[in-house]
């Protein structure tokens, strides 16, 4: 349990980081959150967990495959608020458009013969 909770933790502590720098500085909070500490993060906890070279590389695999389609949100978010979308409205239709670009690139990559 302790494990855990050191894992939730430290997690918190990088995303609260990437947070509070934005608000100083607009660069420091983009470079700390487009660091891919979620993904890291999760190579670590699971090499942690299992020592298992295979798991982890399946896991960074399946990271690498599905970053583009993740990029959905970071495009279609500031499109549609310099087009004078509120905030929610914006965030929603991104979630949306990434998840639809998650389901597509599911799709194609089994249809190419990749899977993970």
């Amino acid at each position: 349990m302790l494990e855990y909770a050191l894992k939730v933790v430290a997690t918190s502590i990088l995303v609260v980081a990437a947070s509070e720098a934005a608000k100083r500085n607009t660069l420091a909070g983009a470079i700390l959150a487009s660091l891919p500490l979620t993904s890291l993060l999760a190579m670590v906890w699971l090499w942690a967990d299992t020592k298992d070279p295979e798991k982890v590389s399946a896991l960074a695999n399946g990271i690498f495959w599905l970053l583009l389609p993740s990029l959905a949100l970071l495009f279609a978010l500031p499109f549609l608020l310099r087009k004078g979308v509120p905030f929610l409205p914006s965030l929603l239709i991104g979630i949306v458009l990434t998840a639809a670009s998650y389901f597509v690139m599911i799709r194609v990559l089994k249809w190419l013969g990749i899977e993970f």
